[in-house]
């Protein structure tokens, strides 16, 4: 878009058809986008021509339509009383008539062009003609001035200084002949600002491309200007910083825009995570922390890693918090099951099993947080050795315990999906000290809580299981057996394990064995 090819134009080559222009409130002509430019042109082809002898039927270039259709992207008030005024100082040129046989000439650019006139200004004191090749063969030719473009563009001013005198300029592989177009009209509006107010933010992004490669350095603000105050989230978002970074090697002042997403602190947010954590927490709000515990953990795992050196450099305060709530729990797991409980108050209890609820449901956060990060290991070897706490768990009823038997659950699954990899003694010691807890809530958990996916974590668990010894997994896998023939579906489904268990114990001595006579029996 930035070539220029200055010379004169070939007027039998260059037949440009007069097309219906917005007049906009600046009082300078507007061109549509190339889809309508493309119809109107097409339109014009189909016209019947007259017979002879008829006269031509006049010009419908200078009128301006009542609701003339712009673009998509914005929405331009046309004003019909100022239109009306300036419509014979303002049009589109009509040239004359191209001769019947023009010569043939031999152009890289396609033969079938349609060709726009399109005037600023005054037309009758234009002493330029800028002319742009756009894809699909559209042609524009701009009857500007040249003190206007000098004035305004660096690049026009550094070409016309070059070769004068200069009446012809010729735009080939224009991008965007749209906004090129209006881009040149902006040169002749007194506030470059005021015209981008309700302009979406891709067409203000187009502009200010074709305003750079222009130099038209006060459209150039003007659009930043506008992208720092106009909010533009998501994918504009991205589009915005990348095309305002393009600009941080000139003096444009791209700070302002660019502070809206960047920060000025060099080292990473770790304060502000550890506050998020410590705020969620703290909340008094039922509804507000579970809502912002989705959240967090919804943004950690789509941003896992963006957020991963935060988070991880985090992990030392985020074990503070568990050791918290474990010591807050096992107190509270205390005065629950003391003897005198039962004889306090309505009130105090419940806000005793309360504050157990919500100290649990903070832990399975923690817990939630740290597998996610694959930093769960420690957590899982301070979880095993709750041995006291896992004793008192059933002399609670079952509607304030059950979230205690979830953390237990999503420490199976962290083991079963490879989050974390800890020693056989810790996970020994999880599947001893838990196991029973979480078998004795499972029917409770299946229905009573929504969170809860089963095959999840009897996967989990099965595969907890089958790292451990053979002699371990028959201990275990029997014991469930006996439970499981009892109570049925209110037991943790553990038969896939069962299975390789069963295989391991049974067959493959069998097939070890039959292996072998048949080697000694070859040897």
């Amino acid at each position: 878009m930035a070539e220029f090819k200055v010379g004169g134009l070939d007027p039998r080559a260059t037949k440009f058809r007069n097309v219906p222009i917005a007049v906009t409130p600046e009082g300078f002509w507007c061109c549509p986008s190339q889809t309508v430019l493309q119809k109107t042109a097409k339109n014009q082809n189909q016209q019947p021509r007259p017979k002879a002898g008829a006269s031509p039927p006049a010009s419908k270039a200078s009128s301006v339509q009542r609701a003339p259709t712009i673009s998509s992207e914005k929405r331009t008030h046309s004003t019909p009383t100022r239109s009306r005024a300036n419509s014979e100082e303002q049009r589109c040129l009509p040239v004359e008539n191209a001769t019947p046989n023009p010569p043939k000439v031999v152009s890289e650019r396609p033969q079938k062009q349609h060709k726009i006139s399109v005037g600023f200004g005054q037309i009758e004191m234009s002493d330029l003609r800028v002319v742009l090749y756009g894809k699909d063969g559209v042609a524009v030719k701009m009857s500007v001035h040249k003190n206007v473009l000098a004035e305004n563009s660096t690049l026009f001013a550094d070409k016309l200084s070059r070769q004068s005198p200069v009446s012809n300029i010729e735009v080939p592989d224009c991008e965007d002949v749209e906004i090129y177009v209006e881009t040149v009209g902006l040169m002749y509006c007194n506030d470059v600002k005021q015209r981008l107010i309700k302009q979406s933010v891709p067409r203000v992004l187009r502009i200010l491309k074709v305003a750079e490669l222009l130099g038209f350095r006060a459209c150039v603000l003007s659009c930043l200007n506008y992208l720092e105050a106009v909010p533009w989230a998501g994918e504009e978002e991205e589009n915005v910083v990348s095309s305002v970074r393009h600009l941080q090697t000139e003096d444009y002042g791209v700070t302002p825009v660019l502070k809206r997403v960047c920060s000025d602190l060099t080292s990473p947010p770790n304060d502000t995570f550890v506050r998020i954590i410590e705020l969620v927490l703290k909340s008094s709000d039922d509804r507000g922390r579970r809502e912002m515990k989705s959240l967090v953990l919804k943004l950690l795992k789509e941003n896992s890693s963006c957020t991963s050196n935060s988070a991880d450099l985090c992990v030392d305060t985020l074990y503070g918090y568990c050791q918290n709530s474990l010591e807050s729990l096992l107190t509270l797991f205390k005065q629950a099951s003391d003897s005198d409980f039962s004889e306090q108050s309505l009130d105090l209890k419940e806000a005793v099993f309360r504050q157990i609820t919500l100290e649990a449901d903070n832990l399975l956060w923690l817990t939630e947080i740290l597998a996610g990060r694959n930093a769960a290991e420690e957590f899982a070897v301070m979880w095993s050795n709750q041995r006291e706490l896992a004793g008192l768990h059933s002399k609670l009823p079952t509607k304030s315990r059950h979230l205690v038997s979830c953390i237990t659950a999503r420490l199976f699954v962290a083991v079963g999906k490879g989050e974390m990899l800890p020693s056989k003694d810790t996970r020994q010691l999880l599947l001893d000290v838990w196991l029973q807890p979480l078998m004795d809530d499972y029917n409770w958990l299946q229905h009573g809580c929504r969170s809860f996916d089963r095959t999840l974590v009897e996967e989990g668990i099965g595969s907890t299981i089958l790292t451990l010894p053979l002699e371990d997994q028959q201990t275990i896998l029997l014991s469930w057996l006996g439970s499981f023939l009892k109570v049925g579906n209110s037991c943790p489904n553990l038969q896939k394990a069962f299975e390789v268990w069963w295989r391991r114990t049974f067959v493959r001595p069998y097939v070890e064995q039959q292996g072998n006579q048949l080697q000694s029996g070859q040897n």
